[in-house]
């Protein structure tokens, strides 16, 4: 029987562990990419492991989170982040060549290569047909020092596009129309694989939307095949040498099945405060609106833009909106403005973004209190955009150009005929922003700031863990209410004991005085707990504040694997309604906690103030329960040195 295309290049990458779905599996890492506000913190971990230069094929540090200089923090990050990869062979993307996943689908990605990410969006060269992974910056650090990357097999999903999209129907509905079905927890130990007759209207920068909003399903990744479709845009790019064909075998089989039909598809909204609060437009037409924001690293590829410059040109966009654009790359941002593009969004009353992530983080244009913003980016989890409360709705860039129009929310159909905007025969190519490592490494001094501090580490796990129930949340805490981040909180990623001043901070405001206080203890939660961005200071700060284990129902996957890499035990409940027998300030302990790993799967927690025992689960691998115990992959690899 033939193999679908996840399992090829899973298979022809794998160095250790069986293709069984819920075993654990080791694969060869061809290419990583980082951003800087995780770059910094992982390549001091780099730095610290002591190789001398990066082992992969590509290794890429890209500047597009932290552009808004306001202190000298972020600035001095960047000339930390430029001198590192100089010296120690990673490409480096200055700041305003572009968001680091329009660029990479641009100029790196290649078809059945494994690329690792410290950001959750990772996957977004899947629509090159790459296996692109998000994941923690330690992580990173570790497949750039030639380690494998280690990961639970995940069941292989087929998705199979039937019919044609209608006009005003797009990529970005059909993700919408996933996470409708599925939640934000549907994909979690899944990959989707598309395949269908519906790819033949996708183009590259179409599936790239879908691939990177896999992100908010939980899915450890998503890929598309490498077709026509896939060689014309790497012949447009200048790249088509890296192209080769890629398909899954006509005998091949999935874990599971999901069809979707294009024909039968509409616009979709995703409603506040989950991208999963998907509803027809319909449902909503006629909603005021005061902003609208077109970008993001999901929607603002030059056919995005154009599209949009396309729907603006002539018209002026409504008195009570505010409306921004920002170009995903350099690449983008000069094609639009060569062609007239940008003159005539300009025109129509848009601001124009630097090429960054901006507003998508919550790097500016927080929206109006209680007015609706409406956004073609991939989260809008509750106060990310800046603003306590926010009312934030995720689209379509299409949407979000008749929205801006009308100053409601509209139904693009109504706007009449669909513009037809074309793949460019050849994009623009000029990587002058693209700068390469050095020739000379031993020559190059790197510079650091008085704001990047050592970098921390745990303590070995003791015998006994002992502790308060520091904080108690429910289902789908984020890692954005783990660890915020924000114009305030963002420049602080290179300094530990500064940004763990702001852990839970959204949740309560109390959160880092009291677990320095009572020095360390647990957090219980629900479903789903860390969902969102790869972030890992959502585990290193409340490690730094002594944070020893996490009891939830369900974690999801790349905080769990960031909880392990820190010495944080994840720790789930063999029965759910167990939850309920515990109480925000209750001591807990864990007697031998390494006996206990070792020996089973099950973990019995004794609940101190009520005098009760609670039964625990875990799903560490031997080899994870090593680094638990150690107090992290750090000290693990120092241990075996």
């Amino acid at each position: 029987m033939g193999e679908n295309l996840a399992r090829k290049i899973i298979g022809s990458h794998l160095v250790g562990g069986k293709m069984v779905p819920g075993e654990e599996i080791a694969i060869r890492i061809d290419q990583t990419l980082t951003q800087d506000a995780t770059g910094t913190m992982a390549y001091l971990q780099f730095e610290a492991m002591g190789i001398p230069q990066v082992k992969t094929q590509v290794s890429v540090s890209y500047v597009d989170h932290n552009m808004l200089q306001t202190g000298f923090e972020n600035a001095d990050d960047h000339r930390f982040l430029q001198t590192f990869a100089s010296k120690y062979g990673i490409y480096f993307s200055r700041p305003g060549n572009g968001i680091c996943h329009q660029v990479h689908l641009e100029r790196f990605s290649a078809p059945g290569m494994t690329l690792l990410g410290s950001d959750s969006h990772t996957p977004t060269s899947g629509g090159a047909g790459m296996l692109a992974i998000g994941a923690g910056g330690l992580d990173i650090a570790v497949a750039m020092g030639g380690g494998a990357f280690y990961l639970t097999m995940p069941k292989i999903v087929g998705v199979h596009l039937k019919g044609r999209l209608q006009p005003w129907v797009t990529a970005k509905d059909i993700i919408l129309e996933m996470l409708r079905r599925l939640t934000v927890k549907g994909g979690v130990g899944k990959i989707f694989e598309y395949f269908g007759e519906g790819l033949q209207d996708l183009e590259v920068p179409a599936r790239g939307t879908i691939t990177n909003m896999g992100a908010e399903l939980g899915a450890t990744t998503c890929i598309f095949p490498s077709d026509a479709n896939t060689r014309k845009y790497f012949r447009a790019q200048g790249r088509e040498a890296a192209w080769q064909e890629l398909q899954r075998d006509p005998d091949s089989t999935y874990d599971e099945m999901i069809e979707l039909d294009l024909n039968a598809l509409e616009p979709l909204i995703a409603k506040p405060s989950s991208p999963d609060n998907v509803v027809p437009l319909s449902e909503v037409e006629g909603t005021p609106v005061a902003q609208v924001c077109i970008g993001s690293c999901t929607n603002s590829s030059y056919m995005d833009l154009m599209l949009t410059a396309t729907v603006l040109r002539g018209k002026t966009i409504a008195p009570e909106v505010s409306m921004t654009l920002t170009p995903g790359s350099k690449q983008v941002y000069t094609m639009i403005a060569r062609n007239g593009a940008l003159t005539d969004m300009i025109a129509a009353g848009a601001r124009i973004l630097e090429s960054g992530c901006g507003p998508c983080i919550g790097m500016g244009q927080a929206p109006p209190t209680g007015a609706v913003s409406l956004r073609s980016f991939n989260r809008n989890f509750e106060g990310r955009s800046g603003t306590p409360g926010d009312q934030v709705y995720l689209c379509s860039p299409e949407v979000c150009a008749a929205s801006a129009l009308t100053g409601v929310i509209t139904d693009p159909r109504k706007l009449g005929a669909y513009p037809k905007v074309e793949l460019p025969e050849e994009y623009m190519l000029d990587d002058n922003m693209l700068l390469s490592p050095s020739k000379e490494p031993e020559k190059v001094a790197i510079l650091r700031g008085p704001n990047i501090k050592p970098l921390p580490l745990a303590a070995a796990q003791p015998n006994t863990v002992r502790g308060e129930v520091l904080l108690k949340v429910g289902d789908n805490i984020t890692t954005d209410h783990i660890m915020p981040a924000g114009a305030k909180i963002l420049p602080l990623r290179s300094n530990v004991p500064a940004i763990s001043e702001y852990v839970f901070t959204r949740v309560d405001p109390e959160f880092p005085k009291r677990a320095k206080e009572k020095g360390g203890g647990f957090v219980v939660g629900g479903e789903n707990y860390g969902q969102g961005s790869s972030r890992e200071h959502a585990a290193l700060a409340p490690m730094y504040l002594g944070l020893r284990a996490v009891i939830c129902k369900s974690i999801a996957r790349i905080h769990y694997a960031n909880l392990i890499n820190f010495g944080i035990v994840p720790l789930t409940f063999a029965d759910k309604a167990d939850y309920d027998q515990i109480a925000q300030g209750d001591v807990l302990e864990i007697a031998d906690i390494g006996g206990q790993l070792n020996r089973g799967k099950r973990v019995t927690l004794v609940n101190v103030t009520k005098g009760t025992e609670i039964a625990l689960e875990h799903a560490l691998t031997p080899r994870q329960v090593k680094i638990v115990l150690a107090g992290g992959l750090l000290n693990e690899i120092k241990q075996g040195a």
